[in-house]
């Protein structure tokens, strides 16, 4: 063959395998439902057109049946009695469910392309063996008929929860599990975390008529069904019998709805942005928190646009239905009653999640800390602008301090079910994400970072980016390298710890002598404050990063000291003795290293003792 023809296939194979490198399946799902209010079941229909956009043969594919995990000896009752630390909106209360109670999905049949499947139920998976392989570039349809039970309301799904609200649907439909270069993400539903395949919903739902629909999509037929477009003070006739409900999301991951005859509907605008619908039951303990948390849903909206990159869909609902708050595309469902900073908060959170999660949508499962961790970092952001106070992140980094002082410290890569403890997972995904944001600021500079964050999510939505999808983006915007950084943060339990060992005179000069206690090495802000007041920054750089950081604060000179390599556990910075006196010497005075002993990271000079060489004592 000849040799030119051989290189350009070789060339061609090559480019071939990067463009695949990044492929995704897709998925577009037909379903009616309808639902039974006195028995708390529903039966469905499922249509759905998968694209098997891979260079593989499939074989097999797995569908998720979360509401079995609602049934006593599954494997999320199990965890929850057997963990040191359960959720106490959990503990015991699955096994104790009764046949009435518990939730389940049973498929009652399942073809591909119009022939027979066979399938078995894994606990909450359901393995189907295809009628016929999927070969790479094709597309099949499942058609599914299904029932299921609505558990009483334990974790996210269920009816009947706490606050009154009557269903909370979600995981409420056999979901197809995704499928990437990874392989099947065929995970048990055993406490958290999802996991979803793009894709375009139609779904209708037949519903009691005295009921209201909030959820994922534009509702198709607010006219006929007397729901959606009135205004206030109008009298709305509904028609008689069941009402279907038609909603239409495209590019989303999953979907979900709320359901409740007691809700309230209103709506806001956000200024070049969706409309937004909030859900609730009026009443004394919520109709002031939920009118005044309004407003500041638009302006959270707002700040993330600015900030973060602008939301994708033209509607977003906030609707009273969880246990705490949960995030699914173009909605949330959250806890209604509470304390005006408690609803602002979850609020926020959820509302910051339609970037981290439902636009971008990483592999939460996997990758926490790019889900909660980033959306904790946006949401407090975008509270404390909004009310006007610092920006600090105190509380996730003082929830990190703290469990590191525990012992119960994991490593932030693991799969998140697989912590051996809920705190650890908990701080692990929220706060280690978070600090791992704000610490970034300190390594390659606060303008870098924002550039860097908008680029980001602008390159990566509806993507289904990875951690190093992330450090790319960061590296290619501050032109320094980091991914030493995330195989500390994320993947240790590795911790920062950097002391001033000793300020002392030498013969003219002032010697600054650090330390390195822990493991993790970083590049070094050294503030140097005067008697007169005024204040230089030396900066010391690390190896890894291949660079410096630009200047951040303007007024204060900054000078650029030697690097540090991080092998070297000591480091000594000369400054030469100017006319004036040293008053303090403080290492990360903006405190965004996430240091675990400060105390010695600052000290305050009464007079400069003599530099005493070590080899000649």
């Amino acid at each position: 063959m000849n040799l030119r023809l051989v290189a350009s296939l070789l060339l061609l194979s090559t480019f071939t395998y990067g463009q695949d490198y990044r492929w995704q399946q897709r998925v577009e799902y037909t379903m009616n439902i309808r639902m039974n209010v006195q028995t708390h079941q529903f039966t469905g229909d499922q249509k759905l057109v998968y694209y098997n956009n891979s260079p593989d043969t499939l074989s097999k594919v797995y569908y998720h049946l979360f509401f079995n995990a609602f049934q006593p000896g599954s494997m999320m009752d199990v965890r929850s009695r057997s963990i040191a630390d359960p959720d106490r909106r959990v503990l015991d209360r699955i096994a104790k469910l009764k046949p009435e109670e518990i939730g389940y999905q049973h498929v009652q049949s399942l073809t591909q392309d119009g022939k027979a499947t066979t399938y078995r139920v894994l606990g909450t998976l359901l393995e189907v063996t295809l009628a016929k392989p999927m070969l790479p570039k094709t597309k099949t349809t499942f058609d599914m008929k299904f029932e299921a039970q609505v558990p009483v309301q334990i974790r996210r799904s269920g009816r009947n929860n706490r606050e009154g609200i009557a269903y909370s649907m979600t995981q409420w439909y056999p979901k197809l599990a995704e499928y990437d270069h990874q392989g099947w993400h065929a995970y048990e539903y055993v406490a958290r975390e999802f996991h979803g395949v793009w894709g375009d919903f139609d779904v209708k739902i037949t519903i009691d008529p005295t009921f209201v629909i909030g959820g994922t999509g534009k509702l198709q037929n607010p006219e006929s069904i007397g729901h959606g477009y009135e205004k206030p003070g109008t009298n709305v006739k509904r028609p008689a019998g069941d009402l279907t409900w038609h909603f239409v999301a495209k590019d989303v991951v999953d979907f979900a709805w709320a359901a409740d005859p007691d809700y309230t509907h209103e709506r806001q605008q956000v200024p070049n942005g969706p409309e937004l619908h909030f859900f609730y039951q009026k009443n004394e303990k919520t109709a002031t928190t939920w009118k005044t948390m309004q407003p500041v849903a638009v302006k959270v909206f707002q700040h993330l646009n600015t900030v973060f990159g602008k939301y994708p869909f033209d509607t977003y609902s906030i609707i009273q239905g969880g246990d705490g708050g949960m995030e699914y595309p173009m909605c949330t469902l959250i806890l209604g009653e509470g304390s005006q900073e408690g609803l602002n908060g979850v609020m926020a959170h959820e509302v910051a999640h339609s970037w981290y999660q439902m636009t971008l949508a990483s592999n939460e499962a996997l990758h926490a800390w790019m889900d909660e961790g980033y959306t904790d970092f946006a949401s407090e952001e975008a509270l404390n602008t909004i009310f006007n106070e610092p920006i600090t992140h105190a509380g996730n980094y003082n929830s990190y301090f703290s469990l590191v002082n525990s012992g119960l410290q994991e490593p932030a890569s693991q799969h998140s079910d697989h912590f051996s403890t809920n705190r650890a997972y908990s701080t692990a995904a929220y706060s280690l994400g978070a600090v791992f944001l704000h610490q970034l600021k300190y390594l390659i500079g606060t303008e870098n970072f924002y550039k860097g964050m908008k680029r980001y999510y602008n390159t990566w939505k509806m993507r289904h980016p990875e951690p190093n999808d992330f450090l790319r983006v960061m590296e290619k915007t501050s032109g320094l390298q980091l991914h030493w950084y995330q195989r500390y943060w994320i993947g240790t339990t590795k911790r920062i710890d950097y002391g001033i060992q000793a300020v002392v005179d030498n013969n003219g000069s002032t010697l600054i002598q650090l330390q390195r206690i822990g493991e993790f090495p970083m590049p070094i802000d050294l503030v140097i404050t005067y008697k007169d007041g005024s204040k230089e920054l030396h900066y010391i750089p690390m190896n890894e990063l291949l660079g410096s950081k630009p200047v951040e604060d303007k007024s204060m000179k900054r000078v650029e000291a030697e690097t540090w390599p991080w092998v070297n556990p000591a480091y000594t910075l000369e400054v030469k003795r100017s006319t004036r006196e040293i008053e303090s010497v403080e290492i990360d005075p903006s405190l965004r290293m996430a240091d675990i002993n400060r105390k010695n990271n600052k000290v305050v000079l009464e007079a400069l003792k003599p530099y005493q060489n070590p080899t000649q004592e």
